[in-house]
């Protein structure tokens, strides 16, 4: 079934819901300690990004749970409805750098967003939504088992699979559902090999202005597809409820998807810059998508994952 995040409702403004979809499974986080608000709390909360770490054993564990059998159920447990006239499946050159990513969400369900391989220093940071990582106002709850898999297509994983080694997020995400973006930072392949060695990396923009003309990507929850195709929108940005908006009824499944500029959605060809990526929807029906517009919390964000 769909998941309506009630943590987008102080930023939604009216827009109906975050785009990532979930089971049944219901998990809460308890709440922290009074002894748990120290001094070093206090300064970690005084630092705009927030950063999860997972242990080595908790990627070897990411990796093995995530087998083919259990990538193929994930995308038959979730029918959002037939899929839009606006997303359109993306008939172009393969685009290594998007990707599905799948987790475990904080409510305990097998679900998936949509994630981006970006240049970067380190040569392993990905690109997608904060609520593809943590529930927004609840600082306790968190995704796990996160797998990031370039080029998903069909039950194909053509440039294998990356385990999610950290997770950057605004600290006005995880307080306050404000600025819906992430940056993680995956391990090496089996092989070795650093994520953008493998598929390369999409240039980042910050400070973009809105009003240009964007193509929108998503592995969305709607059928035919199933999660299993990449379905694009191409559409101008707009300004809108303090983020930038464009035409597109891709749901569920889509979100963390990249913003691409500079791109031919035919081809393929072009620089494809990222200049946001899916946060949200107008509404269970949707016919708009909301992207945060890329500014100086974004950017602080990307630092902290490229320089890790």
């Amino acid at each position: 079934m769909p998941e309506t995040s009630t943590s987008l409702i102080r930023r939604l403004r009216g827009r109906a819901t975050g785009l990532v979809v979930a089971g049944t499974a219901l998990a809460l986080a308890a709440p922290l300690p009074a002894t748990a608000v120290t001094g070093q709390a206090r300064a970690a909360a005084a630092d705009p990004v927030s950063v999860m770490t997972y242990t080595a054993k908790e990627r070897r564990d990411a990796l093995a749970y995530w087998t083919t059998a259990r990538i193929k159920a994930v995308g038959k447990s979730v029918d959002l409805g037939p899929t839009g006239p606006k997303a359109k499946p993306y008939k172009g050159s393969a685009l290594k750098t998007v990707g599905r990513l799948f987790f475990v969400n904080a409510r305990g369900a097998d679900t998936w967003c949509t994630a981006t391989a970006v240049k970067s220093a380190n040569r392993s940071t990905v690109m997608t939504a904060a609520h593809c990582v943590r529930m927004g106002s609840s600082p306790g709850n968190t995704n796990t088992s996160m797998v990031f898999v370039p080029g998903y297509n069909k039950g194909n994983k053509p440039y294998g699979a990356f385990a999610v080694r950290s997770a950057a997020t605004p600290r006005t995400w995880e307080n306050d559902s404000l600025n819906d973006m992430s940056a993680l930072v995956v391990d090496a392949d089996k092989n070795g090999r650093k994520l953008t060695d493998v598929v390369g990396g999409r240039p980042i923009a910050f400070d973009r202005a809105v009003g240009g003309t964007v193509t929108a990507l998503g592995y969305s929850a709607t059928r035919p597809q199933l999660g299993e195709e990449l379905l694009r929108c191409v559409g101008k940005t707009k300004r809108e409820h303090g983020t930038q908006m464009i035409p597109c009824d891709l749901t569920g499944g889509a979100s963390g998807g990249p913003w691409l500029a500079d791109f031919d959605a035919t081809t393929g060809k072009g620089k494809g810059v990222l200049v946001s990526v899916n946060a949200s929807l107008d509404s269970l029906e949707p016919t708009k998508m909301y992207g945060e517009a890329m500014r100086a919390t974004a950017k602080k964000v990307y630092d902290r994952a490229q320089k890790s």
